[in-house]
């Protein structure tokens, strides 16, 4: 199969070579793999003695004066072309990262599917992503061990998990909606899914064709859907498919199919049934946290927002639990604020919470240790450890100074017109200096300084606020006033004991480089000087 598939690929490479090779400017291409010929135009790879799998292989035309839709246009080009060829009446989604880890997955989401009681209702299964890398320690929250073990497994009891963007099976009627499929009237019919013949006929039949014999106009219509000018005055992207205008489709798509009443169902077998390479390092991990909460932030803006829909079929609880995906940004705010004016207000004295005299010093350390203890609990029920538990809280606290923000920065100045939206696939290229770190336990600070210096400023700055602020109270002889401050400041630095490390105790290529301290800590002192000038 490697072999057939590398000549494949080197033929393709051949035929193409007077096509422009920027990714944003080419035509369509559809190319039957297969060991039959497909009218008289193809090209297919011929086998020998094993007969392949039916496999088209899509290239969607791309122009750059008009819009692709990032994942979401893919997905809606390749949701066309297979109606016309296999019709399937379901969908398995899969990234190019993750790969089929059993035989079984297809057959445990069809005793779902066909199962009389829920499958008139039911949209899509989703399975969990896991990885095929990840250390015990698991330095980088790769797992999003909450997320699939608590979130989306309470969700069951309500109308299910949101799209994760992969590593679920979709019924095809729930892309193109229930009113189209169910639909009398071919010319509305028509301008909703475009002026495709073949496309309509495959709501309404079944595909008898045979597969292996496939006529030459078959391929030429696939070149006509994956083409730029088919979606025009549609409804592509809006009402049917996957929905445009977010680098997030998985979230906005999920939304509104749970808006019209669709469920769906978290499936998490022993065996993992899809497994993938996980990023373990943080310049991979911050770019693509930044375009995930670029998107939610961009959706909470918008009219999609799921706690400003009265009128649709979501449960008030699933509506909570999709906005808190996306407003979970927003955390950057409190974060900043607990990583500057508290530590300030230590150093100089100024209390913000009771003393430990004071009795209703005990409410804010219920909730304190409540959330910590929540936390543990969770990570404990799905398999984890303290070590673990310690590392979720770290990668928080890291993403709330660094994804959080830059995420935020993205969508406003895209709303305003100053960035445009991107889609920016995420690398997982195996790099042995990169994994021999991960494997030990140690973080790959090798980033852009934009993600850097607000991290590295600020474990500074509570560095020198605790110091200080604690020879300051001995002297004072009156620790009991600012205690509470003072056990979150030391908090926060043992979560920055791997920055603290990285600045001045590791050698390798992978610690915070010397000019970025030094810049990092010329800031905190400014800031220290700021501080000192407003107490």
């Amino acid at each position: 199969m490697q072999e057939k598939y590398e000549i494949f690929k080197e033929r393709l490479r051949k035929r193409r070579v007077d096509v422009n090779k920027s990714s944003r400017d080419h035509p369509a291409l559809v190319q039957v793999i297969d060991g039959s010929n497909v009218g008289n135009n193809a090209a297919c790879i011929y086998t020998e003695e094993v007969e392949m799998p039916f496999l088209v292989y899509v290239a969607r035309e791309k122009r750059r004066s008009c819009p692709h839709h990032f994942k979401a246009g893919a997905l809606n080009v390749l949701q066309r072309i297979s109606s016309i060829f296999s019709n399937s009446a379901y969908i398995l989604v899969l990234d190019c990262d993750m790969y089929c880890n059993d035989t079984i997955s297809a057959r445990q989401a069809m005793c779902f599917f066909l199962d009389l009681k829920i499958s008139s209702s039911l949209g899509w299964i989703q399975y969990p992503q896991k990885y095929h890398n990840i250390t015990h320690s698991d330095i980088y929250d790769s797992q999003f061990r909450i997320t699939w073990g608590v979130y989306f497994l309470g969700a069951n009891g309500f109308h299910g998990p949101l799209i994760a963007g992969t590593n679920f099976y979709i019924q095809r009627k729930a892309l193109y909606g229930v009113d189209i499929v169910n639909g009398n009237d071919i010319r509305e019919i028509r301008e909703s899914l475009g002026p495709s013949n073949e496309l309509l006929k495959s709501l309404t039949t079944n595909n008898n064709l045979n597969l292996r014999e496939l006529p030459s106009h078959f391929l030429q219509e696939a070149h006509f859907l994956a083409s730029c000018i088919f979606e025009k005055d549609t409804k592509w992207g809006n009402k049917i498919g996957f929905w445009y205008d977010t680098v997030v489709e998985d979230a906005i798509t999920c939304v509104n199919l749970h808006k019209k009443g669709w469920k769906s169902i978290y499936l998490n077998p022993k065996r993992p049934q899809f497994l993938g390479t996980a990023t373990t390092n943080f310049n991979d991990i911050f770019i693509q946290y930044v375009r995930w909460y670029s998107g939610f932030i961009d959706l909470t803006l918008s009219n999609h927002f799921p706690l400003i829909h009265t009128h649709s079929n979501m449960h008030f609880v699933e509506k909570l639990m999709s906005s808190y995906f996306y407003i979970e940004p927003f955390y950057f705010f409190p974060m900043m604020w607990f990583s500057t004016i508290l530590p300030l207000c230590f150093l100089y004295g100024i209390p913000l919470y009771p003393q430990v005299s004071d009795p209703f010093l005990m409410a804010f350390g219920y909730i304190l240790l409540s959330s910590w203890l929540k936390h543990l609990l969770d990570v404990l029920i799905s398999g984890g450890s303290f070590t673990t538990w310690l590392s979720e809280q770290r990668m928080w606290v890291i993403k709330s100074l660094t994804s959080y923000l830059y995420g935020t920065l993205e969508c406003i100045t895209t709303r305003l017109g100053f960035h445009e939206a991107n889609f920016t696939p995420t690398n997982k290229v195996i790099d042995d200096d990169t994994t021999n770190l991960y494997q030990m336990g140690k973080y790959d600070f090798r980033t852009s300084n934009m993600f850097l210096v607000p991290l590295v400023t600020l474990v500074n700055l509570n560095m020198f606020c605790l110091i200080i602020g604690v020879l300051r109270l001995l002297v004072d002889h009156d620790p009991g006033l600012l205690l509470g401050q003072m056990i979150l400041v030391f908090y926060g630095l043992v979560l920055s004991a791997p920055v603290i490390e990285g600045m001045v105790f590791r050698t390798d290529d992978g610690r915070v480089p010397l000019s970025t301290t030094l810049v990092c800590t010329t800031l905190s002192l400014i800031i220290l000087f700021l501080g000192y000038k407003l107490s």
